[in-house]
C-alpha cells in the first residue's frame, strides 16, 4: 500500500524511498496514532516472521524525521506522520488526548510570531519549536458523544 501525503514544501519527495522508509511510513498512516520505534519493529515483521535490526528501523524513522514527512512525540518517545502541510521552520502543536490517544497536528501564524520573539530575546537559535499539549480532546471531554456545534 503507498501513502497518499500531500508533498510538503520541506519535503524532497520527488527522491524515492527505500523499502524500509516507505514500509515505516505506511505504518504510520496506517496507525494514525503514535508508534514507538520497538512497535515499529514488531509492525515491520516479514511473512517470515523476520524482524528488522533497531538500527535500520532508527534510520528510517529519522529519514522520515529529518524531511518532514513524520514527527517524533518526546513526551511518547512514539512518531506521528505529519498531518499537514507547514514549513520546516513553522513550530507545530501537538494535542495529545491523554485517554484516547488522539494526536491533532496544529499550526498557528501568532504562536510562531510569539516563539521567535522569545527566542530572540534570549538570543537563543532554536533547531525545532514543537510544542506538546496534553489533555482530553472533545470527543473524550463529552463522554464519548459528538461535539455539538455552538
Amino acid at each position: 500500500m503507498k501513502s497518499k501525503l500531500a508533498p510538503h514544501p520541506h519535503s524532497p519527495l520527488s527522491r524515492r524511498l527505500t523499502p524500509a522508509r516507505q514500509q515505516a511510513l505506511d505504518i504510520l498512516v496506517q496507525a494514525n496514532r503514535p508508534v514507538g520505534a520497538y512497535e515499529m519493529i514488531e509492525l515491520m515483521v516479514d511473512g517470515k516472521g523476520k524482524r528488522p535490526a533497531p538500527i535500520s528501523v532508527y534510520r528510517a524513522l529519522a529519514y522520515l524525521l529529518d524531511n518532514g514527512l513524520a514527527h517524533r512525540l518526546a513526551s511518547q518517545n512514539a512518531f506521528v506522520v505529519c498531518g499537514h502541510c507547514h514549513d520546516a521552520e513553522e513550530p507545530v502543536v501537538f494535542l495529545i488526548c491523554e485517554q484516547c490517544g488522539e494526536v491533532k497536528e496544529a499550526t498557528s501564524a501568532e504562536l510562531s510570531r510569539e516563539l521567535a520573539a522569545v527566542a530572540k530575546s534570549a538570543g537563543f537559535s532554536p533547531r525545532t519549536r514543537v510544542v506538546e499539549i496534553a489533555g482530553r480532546c472533545g470527543r473524550c471531554a463529552n463522554g464519548g458523544r459528538s461535539q455539538q456545534p455552538l
